[in-house]
């Protein structure tokens, strides 16, 4: 997902920056995402949250749950719910393998990112991801603060 400079159409909409600290990513993967009208003007408008929401499969299909898409205010008839269940699309094999990674290795599918491609389209990354214990996260903040002293020293020794 690199973002090319010259691309006009490619944007961020939401990214989940607590998805890395609470979670070991193993993999991830696109998705697109089945939405209505007035949900991809908002989303256009930056009004979409994903801090609090994640990804399931049930009966044979991945949903996203609980994520905000704000209200778009020039929709008077077709308005949608801010925090319905989106329907997310990849194909049949990719299904199984995340179905397999829930269910039988008790991963978790963690949205880290919902972005416009190249092409304008909506998309979102997930994240297949085991849950982090607290000497984890400890140990990756102490990592992190190690490599900015780390970074200034030699700064200040250049």
């Amino acid at each position: 997902m690199a973002k090319q400079k010259s691309d006009p159409n490619y944007k961020v909409i939401a990214e989940n920056r607590r998805a890395r600290f609470d979670y070991a990513i193993e993999d991830d993967i696109e998705c697109g995402i089945l939405l209505e009208g007035s949900e991809v003007k908002s989303l256009r408008q930056n009004g979409g949250n994903i801090a609090e929401s994640y990804a399931a499969v049930e009966e044979g299909e991945l949903w996203l749950v609980n994520s905000y898409i704000a209200p778009y205010e020039q929709a008077k008839m077709f308005k949608h719910e801010e925090r319905r269940r989106r329907k997310l699309l990849v194909s049949r094999k990719e299904l199984a393998n995340l179905w397999a990674a829930t269910q039988r290795k008790g991963m978790t599918l963690v949205p880290m990112v919902m972005y416009f491609n190249h092409r304008g389209l909506a998309k979102i990354k997930l994240g297949i991801a085991k849950g982090k214990k607290i000497h984890d996260k400890r140990e990756t903040s102490a990592k992190r603060d190690w490599n900015r002293q780390k970074q200034r020293l030699l700064k200040d020794n250049a």
